[in-house]
């Protein structure tokens, strides 16, 4: 009952465990603006500005239900970078991609790229929640 998911208290939700997102963005307002968001639907939100804080999360964070991440991050690890082993240690994660640049994603030879959900950016936050819906169900 004391979960550590239970830190974020927001719009009068039932006390099911709360849905863990981990948003990989490096544009500060972007990932704002889908933390603010997520956070008004009842998720949990985690955030990772660049590849290094995000395998952090991964590393130390027990649970996560969902990655939202852009493609294009500084330091030179893409978001498939990060999804690829992501997703081999955690089969239950689902990963959903972001970026201005979707085609790069496809043409990648990850096999997570050819099978998770991409936004084209801009994308409207209603687009998000469907994707979102449709991994988590």
């Amino acid at each position: 009952m004391g979960s550590p998911r239970q830190s974020y208290i927001g719009n009068a939700m039932s006390g099911d465990a709360q849905d863990v997102v981990l948003i990989v963005e490096d544009e500060a307002v972007i990932r704002q603006i889908l933390r603010d968001y997520l956070q008004g639907e009842g998720y949990h939100v985690l955030e990772a500005e660049n590849g290094v804080e995000a395998f952090d999360i991964l590393a130390r964070k027990p649970h996560l239900d969902l990655m939202i991440t852009d493609y294009r991050l500084p330091g030179g690890i893409s978001g498939v970078d990060i999804a690829e082993p992501a997703v081999k240690l955690r089969p239950e994660l689902k990963v959903i991609f972001i970026s201005g640049y979707p085609k790069e994603i496809r043409d990648s030879v990850h096999p997570i790229a050819q099978r998770a959900p991409v936004l084209a950016k801009p994308f409207e936050l209603d687009d998000l929640q469907v994707a979102i819906r449709k991994e988590l169900a």
